[in-house]
């Protein structure tokens, strides 16, 4: 029988995912990546080359996300909102379930090749169109 002790054990990394992840968006909630001088750091990719990683706008997204701003998340970074989201929500539930009952399930492959995919093609699209 689980005990409610071993559930926290069982859950511990999860729930740090989640602790740190918390703190981040109480950061971003206070911070605005928008203005300049802020204490975020800036993309390296970026940064190295003038172009735009596929995560692009991450932060400004959550930001806006954060405080209730759905347009401007998805202009920041369309793709990151309407697919990555989601997925990083399935991920880290699926994740959660296998911690709480201790199985051990694959992320099927075919997942990873549609992520990289749709990474590289956002990534090059964004940077021809000017997105």
């Amino acid at each position: 029988m689980k005990t409610l002790s071993g559930a926290f054990t069982r859950l511990r990394a999860p729930l740090s995912v989640l602790a740190v992840g918390g703190a981040g968006a109480v950061l971003l909630l206070f911070v605005d990546p928008n203005k300049p001088g802020n204490l975020l750091p800036k993309c390296p990719f970026n940064w190295l080359t003038g172009l735009n990683c596929p995560a692009c706008g991450a932060t400004r997204m959550v930001h806006a996300l954060l405080h209730g701003d759905v347009v401007s998340a998805f202009h920041f970074n369309a793709v990151l909102l309407a697919l990555g989201v989601p997925l990083a929500v399935w991920l880290f539930a699926r994740w959660t379930r296998d911690k709480w009952t201790g199985e051990r399930r694959s992320v099927p492959k075919s997942v990873g090749v549609a992520v990289l995919v749709v990474a590289g093609v956002w990534g090059v699209a964004r940077n021809l169109v000017g997105i």
